[in-house]
């Protein structure tokens, strides 16, 4: 036999060969998997042509690392023959190693075919040598080679299978098992090498008709990489592009988010839940059904902003989102229009579901919220539409669920109401009234009138209480039970509060400047829940103060029981600052709220107003007398001027004297009037001098 020789470096080669082209498999099997249609096929047939051009090209360099002592060349039909086995080999095995499953019967016989592939591949490479007389093979490692290729073939279909999803260590992985599959691929060829045997005298018959050798190198190497290369490159490019798809598709995803959800609640904002409104407005219709709308406004959101700031507010708003969210059912969606402001869809929603969500929402958003060092409190006002009783557009029901809140606001907020057809018409009636509202100040249409404050029981006239009035163009004088709770839903009692303010003082400063014992009046000016809590009010009444030149003593500042009680901690804040300036403090409507003892005895209040309500059923026998005289001997215990408001009766006059009040005022003293009506009022009475 002709004794053959090796060229180690092409060995190694054909090893470096090997393993290039099993990574090449591992990675085409998972472009197959993760795409889809003409996708797949293209992958498969390109990823096919790699591996199998790989595999090849392994066989090739490896034969050609054997050495003979003679000429050697290469059959051109038979060498693209071998080439073909190779690529049809290599289609065989991503194609299966891309199905869904693989059993073990699968496998094994997936291994046998592929393997004998392979063999033939390599078997079909040594017949292109066109040996005289033929190659001989030893039988042991004849069938050993085909062996070890259907071993090989089985190892590879496993690991491909296993290796072709994503993952964070994939690649380290492939490259892993690149190399035994590459060593299990260059053992099989080696194998089969070792079987052959060349006799002596032996003569290739390709050596002049068929492939140089030395061409064959080049060829083999130049295919080998070009086609490899080329399919790692668009492998990468691939990756590469799947990536920059995932991150389009995330930020799509993140603006779709941005453009039909709130950002700060997350919540659907208004053009989603008009969506929503329009798929289940088309759905009641198909099913005959009802679904409701309740739209929700936070009573005190606005003072709690404005006193602790926005990054309180937001944090109060991401508290009530929650609420709202645990407080809802899975299939309803809630969403925020902006502000403090949310709306309910209920699908679907008959008039018995809405109000019982409704009230389980007014009691959960009452409760305190815990906002860092502050403890707050806000309430709900709910008002609720029902499709299609009460509107067949997604427009009428946001409308009249809106309405059916204010109307829950004017009937004393924290609760709800369902929307009746009268109420439009007050809704249409309060929007006109809050756009005249918003002018009345820029147009002067704003006065004070003054109530005379007497002392017990006659006299004479310590000071007076400011009243504020609306003169409405056309109209007259609008009372102010129609405009004030309007002024304060809206926020705007806070200018129109500011110039109150600022008008008494001066107005007080003007009639002290008089003498004749004008120089010792006072002047109390109402104080709202909303302006208590703002937080330039301190500033307002200082600059007040000093643009009139009215000393602080002068000024009384009336806080309701009520407004008082609400957050206590922070009206005690606020009253503390207030008094810090030398103002007087007055508790009006006292008797009426739920205060504490305990708070009110650290206010720092100079007086007590009765509310007129005790005051009216004095003189019946009943035990607001009795009320009366606690109310006196509370406030001489703590200190505390008198005030009794609402005396219109002589007989109510003896008895608030006899109680021991300080000061009395109603309209047996004195109606409110203007201020020239004031003065022509002392003029013409000598009493009141």
């Amino acid at each position: 036999m002709l004794v053959s020789s090796y060229n180690s470096v092409y060995v190694l080669f054909s090893f470096a060969v090997a393993i290039l082209a099993s990574y090449t498999a591992l990675d085409m099997t998972g472009r197959v998997t993760r795409t889809e249609g003409k996708a797949s096929a293209l992958w498969l047939a390109g990823g096919s042509s790699a591996m199998g051009t790989g595999l090849w090209s392994m066989h090739f360099i490896g034969m050609l690392a054997f050495q003979l002592p003679i000429e050697l060349g290469y059959d051109p039909t038979l060498t693209g023959l071998s080439l073909l086995i190779a690529i049809a080999s290599s289609a065989f095995a991503l194609w299966l190693a891309c199905q869904t499953e693989m059993p073990l019967p699968r496998l094994l016989l997936g291994a046998v075919l592929m393997g004998i592939g392979i063999a033939s591949m390599h078997y079909v490479g040594m017949a292109a040598l066109l040996m005289n007389p033929v190659v001989e093979y030893v039988p042991s490692l004849f069938a050993l080679s085909v062996l070890i290729a259907i071993l090989a073939s089985g190892v590879a279909l496993w690991i491909a299978f296993r290796l072709r999803g994503e993952g964070q260590y994939i690649n380290r992985t492939r490259i892993g098992a690149s190399l035994i599959m590459g060593c299990a691929i260059v053992g099989m060829h080696y194998t089969g090498m070792a079987a052959a045997q060349f006799p002596i005298g032996s003569v290739c018959g390709a050596v002049n008709a068929g492939i140089d050798s030395n061409w064959l190198m080049v060829l083999v190497i130049l295919i080998t990489l070009a086609v490899c290369a080329i399919a790692l490159i668009v492998s990468m490019l691939d990756v590469r592009t799947s990536i920059l798809a995932s991150s389009l598709d995330l930020a799509n995803s993140e603006l779709v988010q941005l453009a039909l959800h709130d950002n700060l609640t997350r919540l659907p904002n208004r053009i989603l839940l008009n969506d929503r409104l329009q798929q289940a407005i088309h759905k009641a219709i198909r099913q005959k059904s009802h679904f409701a709308v309740l739209f929700m406004d936070l009573d005190g959101f606005k003072a709690v902003n404005d006193t602790y700031g926005h990054h309180t507010g937001d944090q109060l708003l991401l508290q009530v989102a929650k609420r709202i969210n645990d407080a809802k059912r899975g299939e309803d969606t809630v969403a925020r229009l902006g502000g403090d402001e949310f709306v309910l869809l209920i699908d679907p929603g008959e008039p018995e579901d809405a109000a019982m969500l409704a009230q389980r929402l007014v009691e959960n958003i009452r409760l305190p919220y815990v906002l860092g060092r502050q403890t707050v409190h806000v309430s709900a006002s709910i008002g609720i539409a029902i499709f299609p009783e009460n509107g067949l557009t997604e427009h009428e029901l946001m409308v009249n669920a809106d309405a059916a809140m204010y109307h829950a606001k004017e009937q004393g907020r924290d609760g709800y109401c369902f929307f009746e057809k009268a109420m439009n018409v007050n809704a249409h009636l309060q929007l006109e009234m809050q756009q005249d509202l918003r002018c009345a100040l820029d147009r002067n249409e704003f006065i004070l009138h003054f109530q005379p404050k007497m002392l017990a029981p006659n006299g004479p006239m310590i000071g007076v209480e400011a009243l504020l009035r609306w003169n409405k163009p056309g109209f007259g004088l609008v009372p102010p039970v129609r405009f004030l709770p309007l002024a304060e839903r809206t926020g705007l009692i806070v200018p129109i509060g500011s110039w109150v303010i600022h008008e008494a003082c001066r107005q007080m400063a003007e009639w002290q400047a008089l003498g004749e014992g004008k120089d010792e009046w006072s002047i109390a000016v109402n104080i709202s829940t909303v302006q208590l809590a703002h937080a330039k009010l301190v500033d307002v009444v200082r600059n007040a103060l000093q643009s009139s030149g009215l000393p602080p003593r002068f000024l009384t500042l009336e806080v309701t029981e009520s407004t008082a009680m609400r957050d206590a901690e922070a009206a005690l804040i606020a009253l503390d600052q207030l008094a810090a300036l030398g103002v007087n403090i007055s508790i009006d409507d006292f008797g009426t709220g739920y205060s504490s003892l305990l708070y009110l005895k650290r206010l720092p209040a100079n007086e007590l107003k009765i509310d007129r309500g005790f005051i009216t059923e004095l003189a019946k026998c009943n035990d607001d007398a009795a009320i009366v005289s606690a109310i006196v001997a509370l406030g001489k215990t703590l200190g505390l001027r008198i005030v009794a408001e609402g005396v219109e009766t002589a007989e109510q006059q003896q008895m608030l004297t006899e109680l021991g009040c300080d000061i009395l005022q109603g309209y047996l003293l004195g109606k409110p009037m203007s201020a020239e009506r004031m003065l022509e009022s002392l003029s013409a009475t000598k009493t009141l001098a």
